[in-house]
């Protein structure tokens, strides 16, 4: 078979999913999937909304049945679903179930590979029991993580069996050519038309890149290591704190800023003492272009920095401060662009007397902060995240940037922020 392009629809508002359906298909998207959230949210009736209004499209529900085959399969058909997905991770006889009800009532399975072992065998298996596709699928949780479904594995799949493979997690307008290269006969897409303030354009695209052309695009692309700053630059320190569940704020220091200006770096941490500007000046030596110097002064009220300091740092490519403390000389500070952020100004300066240290653990704002950590301030606030943490929490706050994007346009187009979210349906029963 040729290869479709398969929109997914994982939402849990069913009033948004037909507009969008409705620009995706324009775009030219082929098939129209029920995705796991909406069928949770809007149960069977999603499906059945979906069948009426897009008759002649294959409608998919991404049931992902895990037991009890057979009827779950008989919901999904009865609601107009063509194609119906099973997990990998099923039971045998759940899967041939499901194939036998499937055939009962006219619809088709796919099994999904999600978080399957050894997807190679368990595809030979699955196609062994009737299974009409397999689907080579990353989750999002672990797209957050940086990965990508592998094409080397699905060319494997592909040569493997006869089954029609589907490919989903992560695919943009950049990589879907290369999944089609690799044998993929169902190109499955969310985030990378969901997400878009132009799903027709997003879809066209998806198809266009699918035919051979290359396209260029951010849109819902995931960044790895070696890309954080990117991906921090293009998101807030709200974006951010809606991603990292409130974690890793830093409290009580104020943006020194110009308007607009936004700072991310990793830290090079630093401890002095009240009024010892020793260790803080010392550290622009230290430290390498990009790093964000963080001051530990346990609040003290005397300034540990002031514009030579700033300027030293400029210089030497730092991109910006953070000061538990004091700090002086704002308003030449603010005309350089320097990012800075400092528990209060005063005229006032200390004595360089070297106590403290470079590179240690420090507590700024209520958060610990080490060296190499990464550290994001704008107008709205400070936040530290963890080396560790920074690529998924990097993708998971470009993701809530990317739907509050297409959110903004449903508003533009006469819709309301309530409307969009379905606030009312949505609060607690009582």
């Amino acid at each position: 078979m040729c290869a479709v392009l398969q929109v997914a629809l994982d939402i849990m508002q069913v009033g948004r999913s037909v507009p969008i359906a409705k620009e995706a298909v324009e775009g030219g998207a082929d098939w129209i999937e029920a995705g796991t959230p909406l069928i949770k949210s809007g149960g069977a009736d999603a499906i059945r909304i979906l069948r009426r209004e897009f008759p002649n499209r294959k409608i998919v529900a991404d049931t992902k049945t895990m037991d009890v085959g057979a009827f779950e399969v008989e919901i999904a058909a009865k609601a107009g679903a063509d194609v119906i997905t099973v997990l990998g991770l099923a039971d045998d006889s759940t899967v041939s179930e499901a194939v036998s009800a499937g055939r009962k009532y006219g619809a088709e399975i796919m099994v999904d590979m999600i978080n399957v072992p050894d997807k190679i065998r368990r595809s030979k298996e699955v196609a062994a029991l009737g299974v009409s596709y397999i689907c080579l699928h990353m989750g999002i949780d672990a797209q957050m993580k940086g990965e990508a479904p592998p094409d080397d594995l699905l060319k494997k799949i592909v040569d493997s069996t006869s089954v029609p493979v589907a490919v989903a997690g992560g695919i943009t307008a950049e990589n879907a050519g290369k999944y089609v290269e690799a044998g993929a006969s169902v190109i499955i897409v969310g985030g990378g038309i969901l997400k878009a303030a132009d799903i027709r354009a997003a879809a066209a695209a998806i198809k266009s890149s699918m035919e051979g052309s290359k396209v260029d695009t951010a849109l819902a692309k995931k960044y790895t290591e070696d890309s954080l700053f990117e991906a921090f630059s293009r998101v807030s320190t709200c974006n951010i704190s809606d991603a990292y569940h409130k974690k890793g704020i830093i409290l009580g220091l104020k943006p020194y800023i110009k308007d607009g200006i936004r700072m991310v770096g990793r830290a090079l941490t630093v401890q002095t003492a009240n009024g010892d500007w020793a260790k803080p000046v010392e550290a622009i030596d230290r430290a390498k272009p990009g790093d964000v110097i963080v001051v530990d002064v346990g609040g003290g009220w005397m300034a540990v920095w002031g514009e030579l300091a700033a300027t030293s740092a400029m210089v030497a490519g730092c991109a910006g401060v953070v000061i538990d403390g004091s700090i002086r000389d704002i308003d030449d500070i603010r005309k350089m662009e320097f990012p800075a952020f400092a528990r209060m100004a005063v005229p006032c300066a200390g004595e360089p007397k070297g106590y403290g240290g470079i590179g240690i653990e420090v507590t700024v704002g209520g958060q610990r902060v080490r060296t190499g950590d990464w550290i994001i301030g704008d107008e709205s606030g400070l936040i530290v995240v963890p080396k560790e943490e920074a690529v998924e929490v990097a993708n998971r706050a470009l993701d809530v940037h990317e739907h509050e994007d297409r959110t903004r346009e449903e508003i533009r187009r006469g819709s309301t922020l309530s409307k969009v979210n379905e606030i009312s349906k949505w609060e607690p029963v009582k």
